[in-house]
């Protein structure tokens, strides 16, 4: 990724804007140990106080990276019960990553977030009915099924 994916303008800018990237060799003590990396490059998002709350390994392609980190930034504050925090990034992810790998499991986490903001159970059903509508065939859909019985 450091010959494709980092020197790319708009990923320089967004972690420039958001992020703190910290890069750890796969066999540095004891951070390595801590975090089980096992194959480079892997990619962990975590909170303010160090806990994690995403992970990808393998190479992405620059177009992948920024939709995979808002990902894990979105569930890093829906973890922490800062649902609107949470429903921000995931709309981001979806209104300007529409495409992205990463775009069936934000829209899975958007209607959980805005259900566990709001206690409104339509937010599951809008989940269900963009899963199907858009990403059909994604596991994401396939685990919003159950949302579809919600009127």
């Amino acid at each position: 990724m450091g010959a494709v994916t980092y020197p790319d303008a708009k990923v320089i800018q967004f972690i420039s804007d958001v992020l703190v990237p910290v890069q750890v060799l796969f066999d540095h003590k004891p951070l390595a140990e801590r975090f089980k990396l096992v194959w480079t490059p892997t990619l962990i998002t975590l909170d303010t106080d160090g806990q994690e709350h995403h992970r990808t390994v393998g190479f992405l392609p620059p177009e992948e990276l920024i939709p995979s980190l808002l990902l894990g930034m979105g569930k890093s504050h829906f973890e922490r019960d800062e649902f609107a925090e949470a429903i921000a990034r995931f709309e981001k992810l979806l209104k300007e990553f529409p495409t992205s790998r990463s775009s069936p499991e934000a829209a899975y986490f958007l209607g959980v977030a805005g259900y566990k903001n709001t206690h409104d159970p339509k937010h599951l059903r809008v989940a269900y009915d963009r899963l199907k509508a858009e990403f059909p065939n994604s596991d994401w859909a396939q685990r919003a099924t159950p949302y579809s019985l919600i009127n």
